[in-house]
């Protein structure tokens, strides 16, 4: 049964008792206390727990946002740097769209007008991706009644119009002499304080990323073993406490091992990572050094690439190479697999030995 009652401070609470449910509410008028009890009264007739006033308020798409992102907050999932960005985007693009009018048709416009901000089929995938993300989220967490039935329709439509899709998978590799080049580049260079040409060379012995490279810690070096505990390192699935340890060998032409000992000789402060440097600073000087030497469309997570395709050229199989580049879905090594033909003499020349 539903009960107003006019507390002392002149607000309205509003309480329902009905099958086994109990829920209470304040509202500063007793209109809104009505209109929210209708809503409250039909959902617990069909057994359902009524939405609470707070969230049933939420009108706009970006109010939708801001409930999931202090929903993940409050379960220690902040939302990191690319899915922040992502959940941005759609704040400033689609914040002000009201939740009933975010149909099939208002989801293809704005898949249109990022195409034409320069998102790419992938891009425009995530986007997409992420909208239903947040519909579903309110709808399973709180019960708004919401569908995402229009965003797979736009998806649908965007993708027959070639405007969603997958990427072209990256197969660039760098040659010995490119290598060779940006190596000698950055050690040349008195006046170059991060060693660039050094986490080249560490970059492709263990087919490690760039802000892994950058966060490695010394007191995560084991010497007995010649291993290196990776923390956290990147998962689309547990992007937490995923850590790995990989060996530190010389497996594809330059000795990881070697590089560590190097950089522990002319170690100078008691900082705790091996390569104490912002990552984003190694990225940059990377690439206007191959802009100052010409060498076109090089980027730094392409040294991965080459790293990992190299193991696969020593003659390491799949799993052995998983256990380095921490791929857990061995499916995404295939791409790694392109191997140069001269490479066979030294795969052939394992196998005999």
């Amino acid at each position: 049964m539903a009960t107003f009652t006019k507390l002392p401070s002149g607000t309205w609470r509003f309480q329902i008792r009905r099958k086994g449910r109990y829920v209470s509410e304040t509202f500063q008028r007793r209109e809104d206390a009505r209109r929210w009890a209708l809503g409250a009264d039909v959902k617990a007739d069909r057994g359902e727990a009524p939405i609470s006033s707070h969230i049933a308020k939420i009108k706009t798409f970006g109010e939708l946002i801001d409930l999931h992102i202090e929903d993940m907050t409050a379960v220690g999932k902040t939302p990191l740097r690319s899915k922040a960005a992502a959940l941005d985007l759609l704040k400033r693009e689609l914040g002000k769209c009201k939740i009933s009018a975010l149909d099939r048709e208002r989801l293809i416009k704005f898949g249109h007008h990022r195409a034409d901000q320069g998102a790419g089929p992938v891009t425009l995938g995530i986007d997409i991706g992420m909208i239903k993300l947040v519909l579903s989220h309110a709808a399973a967490i709180h019960g708004l009644e919401v569908t995402v039935e229009p965003v797979d329709l736009a998806r649908l439509a965007l993708k027959r119009l070639g405007l969603v899709g997958k990427g072209t998978e990256r197969d660039r590799r760098p040659t010995q002499d490119a290598l060779d080049r940006l190596i000698a580049y950055f050690e040349s260079n008195e006046r170059q304080l991060i060693p660039v040409g050094t986490i080249i060379r560490f970059a492709v012995a263990t087919a490690m990323r760039q802000d892994e490279i950058c966060r490695a810690k010394w007191s995560d070096v084991d010497t007995r073993t010649r291993m290196l505990l990776i923390r956290d390192r990147k998962d689309p699935r547990n992007k937490k406490g995923n850590n790995q340890r990989i060996p530190l060998f010389a497996a594809n032409g330059y000795d990881a091992w070697q590089i560590v000992e190097g950089e522990r000789a002319r170690r100078s402060n008691e900082c705790d990572r091996i390569f104490p440097y912002n990552g984003r600073s190694v990225g940059s000087a990377f690439r206007h050094a191959c802009a100052d030497l010409k060498i076109e469309d090089l980027h730094f997570h392409d040294l991965r690439h080459e790293g990992t395709s190299r193991l696969f050229e020593a003659g390491f199989l799949i799993e052995q190479v998983a256990l380095v580049s921490g791929h857990k879905d061995w499916k995404m090594l295939r791409r790694y697999t392109h191997l140069k033909p001269d490479a066979l003499h030294a795969v052939l020349a394992s196998r005999a030995a």
